[in-house]
């Protein structure tokens, strides 16, 4: 059976975590302790860099999540989550690669900001930016994948719900919105999504994380 090195409130991780249920794959779930299991040898020999996720398929290993979604999306192909239109097909990745590269890449100084006296302007302004773009993505579509959830969905839909938590507000992007309630609202998502005690503790060990490499730095 497949297993799945993860650990359950990481958005990367998530996108995998709701890969594999959507598409109905057997896994064994294997959570790894980020208080320092990373840096293991056991972990270290699946992955060097001490990421997660990874995923063992047999002899194989992958790492990354978005490499780990098309090697499942490639050998289970039903059901599809990968849109066969040449045009639709590059929305979906360039959806993918916003979120990566451009929404992910602020959930430090959100987590910064929970005490932070003023919000941090040049985040808020970057992620309303990369709102505007999605939506205009999303058009009038039910998913980003037209009328079928498509790898950009499970990629977007694995971080807004820790966005949310974290301050950021959709009331300026009715339309994102209304997709993000409709994702939720998946049984995939329900499964997933932590519970408010489990979110509050991982909040804090990553808070603290935050603070000891700012003493380093």
């Amino acid at each position: 059976m497949l297993k799945f090195y993860h650990q359950p409130l990481s958005p990367i991780s998530r996108r995998v975590w709701l890969g594999l249920l959507e598409k109905g794959i057997p896994f064994e779930p294997i959570t790894v302790n980020l208080q320092g299991e990373q840096f293991e040898p056991e972990f270290l020999s699946l992955n060097p860099f001490h990421h997660i996720p990874v995923v063992v398929d047999g002899e194989l290993r992958i790492l990354e999540s978005l490499a780990i979604l098309d090697y499942l999306e490639a050998k289970y192909p039903e059901p599809s989550l990968t849109p066969q239109d040449p045009a639709a097909l590059a929305k979906m990745r360039m959806v993918q690669m916003v979120i990566t590269n451009e929404l992910t890449t602020k959930i430090s100084a959100l987590f910064r900001a929970i005490h932070a006296s003023e919000p941090d302007v040049a985040t808020v302004r970057h992620i309303a930016t990369a709102f505007d773009f999605l939506t205009e993505q999303l058009g009038d579509s039910l998913y980003f994948g037209g009328d079928n959830l498509s790898l950009a969905d499970i990629t977007a839909g694995a971080l807004l719900p820790l966005q949310i938590r974290l301050g950021v507000e959709l009331k300026g992007h009715p339309k994102i919105a209304a997709w993000y309630e409709r994702v939720m609202a998946r049984e995939s998502w329900q499964q997933t999504e932590p519970d408010d005690d489990a979110f509050d503790t991982w909040k804090k060990s990553v808070l603290l994380m935050i603070q000891r490499r700012q003493k380093k730095s």
